[in-house]
């Protein structure tokens, strides 16, 4: 009965012991927990999306903190939430520019002409590794296949018609859909009022012309149009480009575009 006592007491004066030793080296290494960080995190929206440069929120709340990145760099939290973590930071909470994707192709199924049937895997990606680029004529375009709708965590962007259509107003520039278009015909612009170019295809006119109703042509009118110094749109590799920086929303670009694939925007309400 002896031994079992002494195993008894000896069993707990190792807990006891245990306990007082784990409490200590607990306190000893303990990290030290920045408050500061704690509710700048608790104010971001816990997407992770990236959109902000660092990974996830929990690295966007830290660098904030530290004073390495400004309180708006969320672009899914908002001008609300920059103005919260500002006064948390001392920081100017002044709003960035808000940005929208933009989808680069017009080639809806009455515009744009397939060569023949697919029957693969439904995949932006995979049907790229087709013959001749996949079904469509123009190896340019939007596969149609929703690759952008899959990554968005913000239905914000559908397939319409056969292409990949950006609702502004659900859009918080995060970007995943401009990483997961095999394509690359998903950028971000400016939300203001600006010009947009609804293609990418770099072929020469007459070939566009031959697979897409809704092609840029490269014909260098909307080059001509633009009445900003050193002009605010270019076509280069027989594609028109708009310099965001320069834009000012005029219109004069879309009006005079033959093949109407210029897109004017207005401001998001």
């Amino acid at each position: 009965m002896s031994g079992i006592i002494i195993a008894a007491i000896v069993v707990g004066a190792t807990g006891i012991g245990l306990g007082f030793f784990l409490t200590f080296m607990g306190k000893k290494f303990a990290v030290e927990v920045d408050e500061k960080e704690e509710q700048i995190r608790a104010l971001l929206p816990g997407n992770n999306c990236g959109a902000c440069g660092f990974p996830g929120c929990d690295g966007a709340a830290a660098a904030i903190a530290k004073g390495d990145a400004a309180p708006n760099i969320c672009p899914v939290g908002g001008p609300a939430i920059a103005e919260q973590i500002g006064e948390i930071t001392g920081g100017s909470a002044e709003a960035a520019e808000v940005k929208t994707a933009f989808v680069m192709c017009a080639g809806t199924c009455d515009k744009a002409k397939d060569l023949y049937e697919y029957d693969g895997v439904k995949s932006c990606l995979a049907a790229g590794s087709a013959p001749g680029g996949g079904a469509k004529g123009c190896s340019y375009g939007c596969k149609g296949f929703g690759d952008c709708v899959a990554a968005c965590d913000f239905d914000a962007i559908h397939i319409v018609d056969g292409i990949a259509v950006v609702d502004r107003d659900k859009c918080v520039s995060c970007g995943a859909c401009v990483k997961a278009c095999p394509q690359r015909l998903i950028e971000l612009i400016p939300v203001k009022r600006t010009a947009a170019v609804e293609c990418n295809s770099r072929d020469m006119g007459k070939d566009v012309l031959a697979v897409c109703q809704a092609g840029c042509i490269g014909c260098h009118m909307c080059e001509k149009e633009c009445p900003i110094p050193d002009g605010a749109i270019h076509v280069e590799k027989n594609i028109a480009k708009v310099d965001y920086s320069k834009c000012v929303g005029c219109g004069k670009c879309a009006a005079k575009c033959p093949k109407k694939v210029i897109k004017m925007f207005t401001v998001k309400k």
